[in-house]
This record gives structure tokens, C-alpha cells and sequence, in this order.
């Protein structure tokens, strides 16, 4: 079997109902051979589905003990065959589109891709970078994945895409997107912690700079995380959050082991590498005044500024200057683009 749907779900019956409904009305022809497998992060009533969807795609449960959060995928994973997993939540699900035709057609260099992840308010999802995966809507190889030991357990749930990825690109491996991939996530927020989640942000994030990132920029990335997410506490109201994971990271920090990225690969995993490469395309013989536009503190939007300048473009305001986007995140980049036909992004989907 080519592909296996992994879904990590705990407590949300209803949730998983809606995704298994959605995936039991692909055509299995264009699927092509495959399975689902939920993973039970030890529910409260343990997870029961029909061994078949309604479209004759078989479907299993694995009942785990404990709540593994993210790592939970790994286990799916290793009870699994097939080349390709494809990882949802349990309230995202594919939307039709040729993802047996689309994988089988990755060159095998190629370890993971993320898809165009659709939101019901219509934009996109936000997170990832142009090879950093969002994991409720991409397809890893499971060769790979399991080479690699997966996802990084201890960091439970936020950041374990910016891990795994970082291994991958160590590993020589590529990242791409492309929007011959759908999905829909329909983003339940009930029950949504934030002290809990600035907590996770602030303490695994930092952790992935000091694992991953070289040593003379370890520093500003730290402090730009903290500074970044010291902002987002203060908005959500979740300052105690924020200084739980301060805390920890005075305890956990110099924990981490340290495989600090080469040169050319940490281009590559902050999203540098991808924009250096699209922006010198368009501006390298006619450097021009710019003007930069996408949402408020964009990811990677010092990157875009750094390389348009590099190239000799100015920064301006203008209103009838060349129009580029300022974000190096795929989603709110897309919803940028859709909102000013004219704008410039700073990379592009891959055509497959």
C-alpha cells in the first residue's frame, strides 16, 4: 500500500467522526492503495471506528496507555507499512486532489511535503517555512521518518515540525510544498490552554535554536524568540505561561545537544536560502524601491528586508512601488498573494 493516514486523537470523538467521514468519501481509485490508522492517545473511552470506510479504505485503531502528544505519530508510524505517511489531526482531513500521483512523482531526495492547508474562515493555516512542514496536512516518507526516530518525544506538541525537519535538511534530505496537496483543518479551539501553549512555544522554540542553530546566530535567535512570543503572552493574556517557559529553559537549556546546522543548511531551514534564490530572479538585474506588505510581525520578514536590500532594492512606502510579500510562513503568504494580485512572493509553491 503507497499511502497510511496517521491521526493522533485523544478525547475528541466527535472531532475524529467528521475527519474518518471526510476521508471515507475519496475515490480510493485516485488514493490508491491505502489505510488509516488512528493513534488513541489513551482516550477516556478508548477510540472503536468500522475496520472499512464507507469507500472500502481499510482503518485501524492503536490504543496507547499514555497520552504521548505528538510522538503518538511515531507509533503510528512503526505499525505501519506503505511508502508514504500522511499526517492529519483529528479535525483535518485531505481535500480531493491526485496525492498518490502528486508523491509517487517525488524525486527520491525529496523526504517530506507540505500541502495548502485551507481554514473554515477561508485563509490558510498559519506556521512552517518553505522547508519547514505544518503537521496536520503533509506526507512524509516512512523510510525516512523512521531512520530519523521520528518526532522528538520530549518536546510533547508545538516546534516538533521545526525538529524534524532540521534533521532532515542536516541529513541531506529536501522539504518541499506544493498545492497539488490539500487539506482542511477545521481547528477546534475548545479547551485551548494558553497559558499551556505559551508555555511549549517559548520553552520549545528556543530549544530547536540550541540544538540547531550555528553558534554565532544562536544568541539573536533566542532572544528574537522571546521577544516574539513576550508580545503574543501579553496580547493573549498568558504572561504566566510565558514565565513557565522562561523557567524551564533556565533548567533545560544547555540540556540540549548541540547539532548546530552548516552554513548552506541553515539558509535552507530559516527559509533564506529559497527567498535569496526567488527574489534574485526577479530583482537581481533591475533592483527597484519596494514596498513590503503581509501580516503583522511576519515570520522570516527580517530575511525578506536582509535579501531585498542585499540585491540593492530600497524600502519604501510608496504606494507604486514593486508590492512584495513580507512573510516567509506558506499559508499567510498564499493569503497575502490572494489579497494583492500584484504582490511578489518571496518563494513559490513547487509544481508537481
Amino acid at each position: 500500500m503507497l499511502l497510511r493516514f496517521i491521526i493522533p486523537t485523544r478525547n475528541r470523538p466527535e472531532l475524529l467522526e467528521q475527519t474518518l467521514r471526510s476521508l471515507g468519501r475519496l475515490d480510493p481509485l485516485v488514493t490508491g492503495p491505502s489505510e488509516v490508522i488512528v493513534v488513541d492517545n489513551a482516550s477516556s473511552e478508548p477510540v472503536r471506528i468500522q475496520s472499512r470506510l464507507p469507500n472500502g479504505i481499510a482503518a485501524r485503531v492503536v490504543r496507547l496507555d499514555n497520552n504521548h502528544h505528538t510522538a503518538a505519530r511515531n507509533i503510528g508510524a512503526q505499525q505501519a507499512s506503505g511508502q508514504w505517511l500522511v499526517m492529519l489531526d483529528d479535525d483535518s482531513s485531505p481535500l480531493p486532489c491526485q496525492m498518490a500521483a502528486v508523491l509517487t512523482r517525488m524525486s527520491n531526495e525529496v523526504a517530506a511535503v507540505g500541502g495548502e492547508i485551507l481554514l473554515a474562515s477561508g485563509q490558510r493555516e498559519s506556521g512552517g517555512l518553505p522547508e519547514v512542514i505544518v503537521g496536520c496536512g503533509c506526507a512524509i516518507r516512512r523510510e525516512v521518518f523512521l531512520e530519523i526516530d521520528g518526532y522528538d518525544a520530549s518536546l510533547g506538541y508545538y516546534a516538533e515540525e521545526y525538529d524534524l525537519c532540521a534533521r532532515l535538511i542536516a541529513g541531506g534530505k529536501r522539504i518541499l510544498h506544493t498545492r497539488s496537496l490539500r487539506f482542511e483543518h477545521r481547528k477546534a479551539t475548545r479547551g485551548r490552554d494558553m497559558n499551556e501553549i505559551l508555555f511549549r512555544l517559548v520553552r520549545n522554540n528556543a530549544w530547536i535554536m540550541q540544538r540547531y542553530a550555528p553558534l554565532e546566530f544562536r544568541p539573536h535567535e533566542i532572544d528574537a524568540i522571546l521577544q516574539r512570543y513576550c508580545t503574543i503572552a501579553m496580547k493573549e493574556d498568558a504572561i504566566h505561561g510565558y514565565e513557565r517557559g522562561i523557567a524551564a529553559l533556565a533548567d533545560t537549556l544547555d540540556e540540549q545537544v548541540e547539532a548546530a546546522l552548516s552554513s548552506e543548511h541553515w539558509d535552507r531551514f530559516t527559509g533564506r536560502a529559497a527567498a535569496r534564490d526567488r527574489l534574485g530572479r526577479v530583482f537581481r538585474s533591475r533592483p527597484e524601491p519596494v514596498r513590503l506588505v503581509g501580516p503583522p510581525n511576519p515570520k522570516g520578514g527580517s530575511i525578506v528586508a536582509e535579501e531585498l536590500e542585499r540585491l540593492g532594492c530600497t524600502l519604501v512606502q510608496d504606494p507604486h512601488a514593486a508590492v512584495v510579500i513580507s512573510t516567509l510562513s506558506p499559508g499567510p503568504m498564499l493569503d497575502a498573494a490572494d489579497a494583492d494580485a500584484g504582490a511578489i512572493c518571496p518563494w513559490a509553491f513547487e509544481r508537481v
